[in-house]
């Protein structure tokens, strides 16, 4: 499982550039307006299923989705996948490069509670 909130650390330029100029990627983007798994994603976007899990790979790499699994009440877990940001800006940097750099949304309590219970899981 990726989890891009883990670092602040902006993404690879190229891979966020090679995700947005992507049509699937796009798409599917567009399609995001809540948590939802790859089946739900491919149906909703118009993406082929053989072609979401590629075009999911893309946006997870690029740190534009978060990827999460959730407990089914059968016992069972499944992958969900929601949009990991507010805003990309492209800009040039003070030594003339080009840079990225991605808005978050804010954390809820819930994920703002697990970062914490991380952080105190690493240090015991």
């Amino acid at each position: 499982m990726r989890a891009p909130f883990e670092s602040d650390a902006a993404p690879d330029l190229q891979d966020v550039l090679d995700a947005l100029e992507d049509e699937g990627c796009r798409a599917i983007i567009e399609a995001l307006d809540e948590p939802l798994t790859a089946k739900e994603i491919s149906e909703k976007s118009g993406v082929p299923m053989s072609t979401t899990y590629r075009k999911l790979d893309l946006l997870t790499d690029a740190a534009l989705l978060e990827e999460r699994a959730v407990l089914q009440q059968d016992g069972h877990h499944t992958t969900e996948y929601e949009v990991a940001f507010e805003e990309v800006v492209i800009q040039l940097d003070e030594d003339r490069t080009l840079d990225v750099g991605i808005q978050r949304p804010p954390a809820s309590k819930d994920e703002r509670l697990e970062t914490l219970w991380a952080e105190v899981s690493k240090e015991t």
